[in-house]
């Protein structure tokens, strides 16, 4: 009987302080010669156990409220002699929608400078304060950009400590000399996109992605015309911040995983206000979209 309740409270325990990600790693080899290609296998089985099997934060989260995320891997290059690895990573997480079984993607974000050393067995060890190896840094990094994004849609930059935390993973990285954690001018990579979630002029955008998720999204089973509204309103937002800066790579995280969202939402349902002012807005903040939103009726 003891051995009963204890085993009851240990699944207990685990109920309430899960990992916090539920997270599909794929890692596709298909330019690669050759036949043997089991080091890929492991290291596919490798990082799929260290993103899971490790607790990132100390929020007590329930198995049911992990966060259903991707990070599909395309190799490009191997040298085996060196052990080097070279190629992208699509980087996807959604968020579920209260009172409805739709999962909203909240970032899809590919990083086409993802190039590493790997032995295979290696062991993945992260420590926050030292630089153990690129592919660690990098699997953190997103990790922790995952969990405070899907944070902040949530609660009003909820997301800040752990955005906190892929800041301080970048800031370690750094040390390698490699130019994706670098601070380089007009270039897209890891450094400019922790230091634009993290920037004080990027509040608003963060306070736009939990109004569209938790004030519109989460409110659409209950009055699908308010939350439309308030959806609407926050894409109209979204133009005072293309404003400040042409180019706002906050404003193309926003549509690489929203624009076929917007789309489906307003192609049916109640007409909206101000609809008209925000196709306008998405089609000219969101240009590289624009056959989509053709789609909108």
């Amino acid at each position: 009987m003891r051995r009963i309740v204890y085993l009851i409270i240990y699944l207990f325990s685990l109920s309430i302080s899960s990992q916090e990600l539920n997270c599909l790693i794929t890692i596709n080899d298909d330019q690669i010669p050759g036949s043997n290609k089991q080091i890929f296998r492991t290291l596919e089985k490798t990082i799929s156990e260290f993103i899971n099997q490790k607790k990132w934060t100390n929020k007590e989260v329930k198995a049911e409220e992990r966060i259903n995320c991707a990070m599909n891997i395309i190799i490009t290059k191997w040298d085996n002699n060196n052990s080097q690895f070279e190629g992208t990573i699509q980087v996807q997480s959604t968020r579920p929608v209260y009172g409805t079984s739709y999962e909203s993607s909240v970032l899809n974000i590919r990083d086409t400078e993802f190039n590493f050393r790997y032995n295979e067995f290696d062991q993945f060890i992260f420590n926050p304060t030292t630089y153990d190896s690129n592919l660690v840094s990098m699997l953190a990094f997103y990790v922790y950009v995952i969990i405070g994004v899907d944070a902040d849609t949530f609660k009003v930059k909820g997301g800040e400590p752990y955005l906190k935390q892929a800041e301080n993973a970048m800031l370690q990285a750094q040390q390698s000399g490699i130019s994706a954690w670098a601070n380089e001018v007009g270039k897209t990579n890891r450094f400019q996109l922790i230091d634009n979630l993290l920037s004080p002029n990027m509040v608003r955008f963060r306070n736009i992605l939990y109004n569209y998720h938790r004030k519109g999204l989460d409110e659409m089973a209950s009055d699908k015309l308010k939350a439309k509204q308030t959806i609407e309103n926050n894409i109209i937002a979204l133009d005072q911040l293309f404003n400040k800066v042409i180019g706002n790579p906050m404003i193309r995280l926003f549509f690489d995983a929203k624009s076929d969202e917007i789309v489906n939402l307003y192609s049916d349902g109640p007409t909206t206000r101000s609809y008209q002012r925000m196709l306008a807005v998405v089609q000219k903040i969101s240009p590289n979209n624009s056959n989509k939103w053709k789609k909108i009726n």
